[in-house]
Formats: C-alpha cells, structure tokens, sequence
C-alpha cells in the first residue's frame, strides 16, 4: 500500500483503531458526566474563589489525559531506546487502554472517573511515542521517512475524525438488550472502546516483527536540549520543531470549546459544526501521504514554512468570518497547513535523531502535540470572555512565533534534497 513497509501498514491500523476508541470518549464522557448517571458532588464547589461549573469539571476530565500522557512520554520513549525495545511497550499501553475503557462503565462517581481517566493518560503514554519511534525505525532510508509518517498520520486521523461520529450514534442508539444483558449507550459506547483497543493490540501482537535497534545508553537526564550550537542556531532544531508542534496543536484545539458561540455567531446548526470540525481533518487525511512523499524528495523545509505561512491567516479569519460557508472554507485551509508541517515535522525530528534515540528525540514532538491539544480547549474557554475573536487571533500569534522560530533556526535535514534552504550571500 503506497509503496510502504507492510509492517507500518499495520502500525497504521492498529493506531487508526486505537484512535477509535480514544476519540469516542471525547465525545461520550461530557455525555456521560452530564447525563446524571454519574455522582458529581464537586459541582458548584469554589476553589480560591472560583466556582467549579460542570463545564469546567468536564474539560478538566478530558484535558487531564493529554497532561499526563504528554507528561510521560519522555520517560517511556527514552526506556524504549535504552532497552531497544518498541513493541512490549506498545503492548502494555495497548492493555491499560483496553482495561480501563471497562473500567469507566463501572464507576459512579466523578472522582472514581478522574481516577480511571489519569491511568488511561498513563497507559498512552506507553503507546505514543513508542510507536512513531517505531515507524521511523522502519523507514529504510531518510528518503522513505516523510511517507512512512505520511501513511501513519493518515489512517491515524481517520480514526480520530469518524470516531467521534460513530459515538454520537451510539449513544443516541442505546439502551440495547443483546439477549437478556440491558446495555445503556454509554455501556455500549465504551465496549467498542474497548474492542477498538483490542483490534490494535491484537494487529500489533500478531503482525509486527520488531526490527534490530540499536541500543542507546541515553542516561538518566530526561530535559530537552534548548541550546543549539551558537555558530549556526540559537536554539535547538528539535526543541524548536516541539515548539512548533505545540503552538500549531494549540491552535487545532481551540475550536471544539466554542461550539455554541460559533454556531449562534453563523446562524448553523449542530451539523454544520460537526462538518466545518472534521474538515481539519479531511484535509489531512488526503493530503498526508502526498506531501509526506514530497518531503522525501524536495525536502521537509519548505512544506514546514509554507504551512505555517498558510496557518496563521487560516486560524484569524475562523474569528472573523461570518457564514457558514467560509467558516468551512477557513477550516479546510487550516487543515491543509496542518499536513504540510505534521508530516514533514516528523520527518524532520526523525532525521535529526542520533542512532538508537529516535524514541527520545520523537517524544519531544509527540509531547509537545499533547500538550498542545489540551492547553487549547483551556485557552479557548478563557479567551473567549474577552470577545470572539480574541482566541482565534491568539492562535494566529503562536502560528507566526512558530513560523519565525521554525524558518530561523531549523534548516534543511534531508541530505540531497531538490530545494535547499536559500542563504543570504550565499551562491
């Protein structure tokens, strides 16, 4: 399938699953705090002052996943490359992930589901960067690295965009009498979590052959590099792809908080929104492979610029556009610049790692990305009370820090690539 390693095929199908079942629960656990199933006694509680709303309840809930997941990464992608070891990792994450999607179907309480949710975060941790270590492990040459993530980014965001769709009816489809079990639609919303979970372990046991890695004695000190070597960059090109990572992650998560202003604001309903959220998606999921094949073969810099060049004036005008039309518009640019930087900002990242620590340098990336994504939906809630607008233009500041920072002190890390980095006073 477009010419890759059968093996990050099936990468790509197992993590597609996963993200199946990751992603119907961002959809059914607002549904299921909210739905009076469950006990939440800290519901109008203040803390300092500050009352604590069911709405913030919930985004604490959802966001607490990705703090701890990001959190960890490090850790468990430099045991990976010391032990050179990818697959038992995957595997393990694959297992905590299964078990507590069980979990949450049996718990009654907000605090039992914090519980069940922050070991979930932990079990992804085990599962994120050991993967996309694994796919760069199995790019057979620089040349092949930017398709490789290209294919895996792909089916990776299908699973993410048709999850939350297939939650929602679900749900709505429930409650459902197999036999003599009654089953609400939350139950049944998380036992696909659960078999979506399962699939992934089982492809991974069944189908991967874990290739010779070599070793790294990486040590004990899990900081990220910042300082580049001064004679040519300031900052380190890794830490700075993370930076970048992060603030264009940001700006994907900014969107889903404000569903109810932006659809009052364009006179839409519920549907249009569920069309102009998944249209980020699309366009990646069309565009991955093809420009992470490009990458390998004009080079992972240009995509980088041109996309964060497009990001910022895609992310202002979601904020200043008023139909729902060119919200959609908007949205598709937003997704097109979105593919230009993911890819090739893997590839890049896998490029620059030293061998035998690409587990290391890509978490940096993969934990930027999940900090990104839930400091979004945060900074999108605050903003907002400052005018609607006011987020989105927020987005778009991060969008050119990340494009000055990226377009001064990454060059290019493809060797032989068509379009080299333009120097000037250079021939």
């Amino acid at each position: 399938m477009f010419g890759t390693d059968r093996r990050v095929v099936v990468l790509a199908l197992a993590r597609m699953a996963d993200a199946v079942a990751n992603s119907f629960l961002i959809i059914v656990l607002p549904l299921y705090i909210g739905s009076g199933e469950l006990v939440v006694p800290l519901e109008g509680a203040t803390v300092a002052g500050y009352p604590l709303t069911l709405e913030l309840l919930i985004g604490f809930a959802l966001s607490l996943f990705g703090f701890l997941n990001s959190s960890f990464q490090p850790l468990t992608g430099r045991v990976s490359d010391r032990t050179g070891r990818r697959k038992v990792f995957i595997l393990f994450g694959l297992a905590v992930l299964s078990v507590t999607a069980v979990a949450y179907a049996f718990v009654d309480t907000y605090e039992a589901l914090v519980v069940v949710r922050a070991i979930q975060g932990l079990g992804g941790a085990f599962v994120i960067p050991t993967t996309i270590a694994l796919v760069n492990d199995l790019a057979r040459s620089d040349a092949q690295r930017g398709g490789n993530f290209g294919v895996f980014n792909t089916f990776r965001l299908l699973g993410f965009g048709f999850g939350p769709i297939v939650a929602g009816l679900v749900v709505r489809g429930g409650p459902y009498r197999p036999g003599d079990l009654f089953l609400s639609g939350f139950d049944a919303a998380f036992g696909v979590a659960v078999f979506g979970a399962l699939v992934s372990f089982t492809l991974v046991l069944v189908l991967i052959d874990e290739p010779d890695i070599t070793t790294a004695d990486t040590g004990d000190d899990l900081s990220v590099s910042v300082r580049g070597d001064e004679r040519e960059q300031l900052l380190d090109p890794v830490f700075v792809l993370g930076l970048g990572t992060f603030f264009m992650a940001v700006t994907i998560a900014l969107y889903a908080t404000l569903q109810e202003p932006i659809n009052a604001r364009l006179g839409q309903g519920p549907l249009w929104f569920g069309v102009q959220f998944a249209a980020v998606v699309i366009a990646n999921v069309v565009l991955q492979v093809p420009i992470g094949r490009a990458a390998d073969r004009l080079g992972r810099k240009p995509f980088l610029v041109g996309g964060l060049v497009l990001l910022a004036p895609a992310v202002l005008a979601q904020g200043l556009v008023t139909s729902p039309w060119t919200m959609l518009v908007a949205r598709l640019f937003h997704g097109v610049s979105v593919a230009m930087v993911f890819a090739p900002g893997l590839a890049a990242a896998g490029d620059l790692a030293e061998e035998g620590k690409s587990g290391t340098t890509l978490s940096v990336l993969t934990m930027a990305f999940g900090f990104g994504t839930a400091v979004g939906p945060l900074a999108s809630g605050v903003l907002f009370g400052y005018g609607f607008v006011v987020p989105f233009a927020f987005g778009a500041v991060l969008a050119v820090a990340a494009l000055v920072l990226v377009a001064t002190q990454v060059e290019e890390t493809l060797d032989g690539a068509r379009f080299s980095t333009f120097v000037p006073g250079e021939d």
